[in-house]
């Protein structure tokens, strides 16, 4: 089947992405990894209880969830950019299925205490956080670009599902048969989507290079999304967003047993309105990216948020807060919906995983730096201070924020292309050896000479981007209008990998500059190598 069409269907339009069987596989696999993850935090939780009367231990099981994300973020998006993506999405489900495992023996034969607890915790929040980027990096490449935006939709209602689900689930199971049998379910539903995984068959490229070196992926990593304006100001964005939006989460089991005098029940009902709203929008999300831009989806979204989680905390009772819910949660959904579709029409297949490891820190930062500042507020005053603090925050953002537009997917053509000419060495060139020096030199007119040193400022971006170490231009100072550009690579290989980087944004960038060039040849260039001297 073809990637720029879908088979027909009778199904809608916001489940078009359904249709193709390896997508519908592996979303079926998202979502049942997703409940047993929220199965998972619901039975440690609620087993540490068991195991402590200790508030702060009882806690930590949350951060020891959550922290992962932060401190291995990037290392995982770097390894799966370097290492074949289908192969490290085997290893990352194994390993969560491994260690579910662990825990259900664990609880089983009484070996857990309160710190092993704790490690087995965070050990699952390190397979959660290496399996994100991953499946994130596929995604684009098992849907056509355009319906990308109804498969991340999919995946956020699936998120949403699940976290309605898992703790439904969880909350039974534990009443019904005990806590370790959330466990033996969670180990049982790993190991099913292990051989879901394994059975996909992926048709990854295969370059003739050596893999990244995995400390160099990293800056490259770093580098790209420095460089990039539009993952910038996507991930500016999330962070402000997931900062703001975290005070409903965060404080809602306090809306729901100080607030409103509820109980579980009814933190369970203000929780399933939220999720109900998010699967209501995704069914739409088709239309409204008809008739609004992404930058209109995530500046409406912010301002609905804001309005309806203030007036959750404003409504007199249960039964207004419920459907005000439900609107939160579709202002949420778009927002967040938006945000995730622009990271990844933002990225090259080559760093899409390392993109979205950002995007995944800056979201994860993002609603733990909220919680923390939304719940003190709350502490000192009371809970709708807090929450109508973080509405307004919201739009104080927003407002701040104007510059950082969100383009949409025409504001880059990141489809790969390479018409440059490779090189061709005199000998042979070990791939490590380095660093490699590449010079062109430009002869332009001097009236043009302002103009080229802007279009300059952007090819500086676009071969930092590729993985340059350094870059700078030259004007020669006793002839007017001949410049000379150098960057420089690592080693070899490095300079080698730029060629399957080069995109169609990339080439329109190099047809520009040459017609800069006012001699009847094309741009001097220039390939050079450090040489070793002997002491």
């Amino acid at each position: 089947m073809s990637m720029h069409s879908l088979p027909p269907s009778k199904l809608p339009v916001w489940l078009a992405p359904l249709r193709i069987p390896v997508f519908r596989a592996l979303w079926t696999t998202w979502l049942v990894a997703n409940v047993c993850m929220y199965t998972n935090d619901v039975a440690a939780a609620w087993m540490m209880t068991s195991l402590t009367n200790s508030a702060t231990l009882i806690a930590l099981v949350q951060t020891a969830a959550n922290l992962p994300v932060l401190l291995f973020g990037l290392p995982s998006g770097a390894l799966a950019d370097i290492l074949n993506r289908k192969h490290f999405l085997v290893f990352t489900q194994a390993w969560l299925a491994i260690n579910a495992t662990l825990l259900f023996l664990s609880s089983v034969f009484n070996l857990l205490d309160p710190i092993f607890l704790l490690l087995l915790t965070f050990i699952n929040g390190v397979g959660l956080a290496m399996r994100w980027p991953v499946y994130a990096a596929i995604v684009p490449d098992l849907v056509p670009r355009d319906t990308l935006h109804l498969a991340l939709g999919l995946n956020s209602i699936a998120m949403n599902a699940s976290r309605i689900l898992g703790p439904l689930i969880a909350g039974f199971i534990i009443a019904g048969i005990g806590t370790e049998y959330v466990f033996a379910l969670n180990m049982i539903l790993s190991l099913a989507m292990s051989v879901i995984v394994l059975r996909w068959k992926n048709e990854s490229y295969i370059s003739t290079l050596p893999g990244e070196r995995f400390f160099g992926a990293m800056r490259v990593g770093a580098q790209y999304i420095r460089q990039s304006k539009p993952m910038r100001s996507i991930l500016i964005r999330s962070f402000l967003f997931y900062m703001q939006s975290s005070s409903l989460l965060a404080l809602l089991p306090v809306i729901a047993k100080s607030h409103f005098n509820g109980d579980a029940n009814t933190f369970t009902l203000l929780l399933s309105c939220l999720g109900f709203g998010a699967i209501i929008i995704g069914s739409q999300l088709h239309y409204l990216r008809e008739k609004f831009t992404p930058q209109q989806m995530a500046s409406y979204g912010i301002i609905f948020l804001s309005i309806s989680s203030a007036g959750v905390v404003l409504a007199p009772n249960l039964w207004y807060a419920a459907p005000i819910m439900i609107l939160s949660g579709m202002s949420w959904f778009s927002v967040g919906n938006t945000l995730s579709t622009s990271s990844q029409l933002s990225l090259p297949n080559w760093i899409r995983a390392r993109g979205m490891s950002f995007y995944q820190m800056s979201l994860m930062g993002g609603s733990a730096l909220g919680a923390f500042v939304w719940g003190k507020i709350t502490n000192s005053t009371d809970v709708t201070t807090g929450v109508i603090a973080s509405a307004v925050f919201g739009i104080i953002a927003l407002l701040l924020i104007r510059k950082h537009r969100i383009h949409g997917h025409e504001a880059e053509d990141l489809s790969p292309v390479c018409p440059i000419e490779r090189p061709h060495p005199s000998r042979d060139i070990d791939l490590d050896e380095g660093p490699v020096m590449i010079s062109v030199e430009y002869h332009i007119h001097p009236e043009q000479a302002e103009l080229f040193r802007r279009l300059m400022a952007k090819t500086r971006r676009s071969r930092l981007k590729q993985g340059a170490l350094s870059w700078s231009l030259f004007e020669d100072a006793e002839h007017a209008g001949k410049f000379l550009e150098y960057f420089v690579f690592e080693t070899w290989a490095d300079y080698l990998r730029r060629f399957d980087r080069f995109t169609a944004d990339d080439l329109a960038m190099q047809e520009e500059r040459h017609r800069f060039h006012i001699d009847s040849s094309p741009p001097k260039l220039t390939r050079r190598i450090a040489t070793q001297l002997k002491q």
